[in-house]
């Protein structure tokens, strides 16, 4: 049981991280999902989006931050 709760303990951080980079990407005016090159198409009630370079930024910032905890882990 101790297992399970350190994975709760881990899951909280790693949203609490996610969710301090959604704040810092809206405090730098990076609007997620509404970037040029985000496909999204528009009809009479319904809507479908392809955030494509939201989700090269998210991968990019996320591979730089797992690099670095990697780099200095060692």
């Amino acid at each position: 049981m101790p297992d399970f709760g350190r994975l709760l303990i881990s899951l909280g951080i790693l949203l609490v991280v996610i969710g301090l980079i959604f704040m810092a990407f809206t405090r730098m005016n990076i609007p997620l999902g509404r970037l040029p090159g985000d496909l999204s198409w528009r009809g009479r009630g319904w809507s479908i989006s392809f955030p494509l370079v939201s989700s090269l930024v998210i991968s990019v910032v996320l591979s730089l931050i797992l690099w670095a905890i990697n780099h200095f882990r060692r």
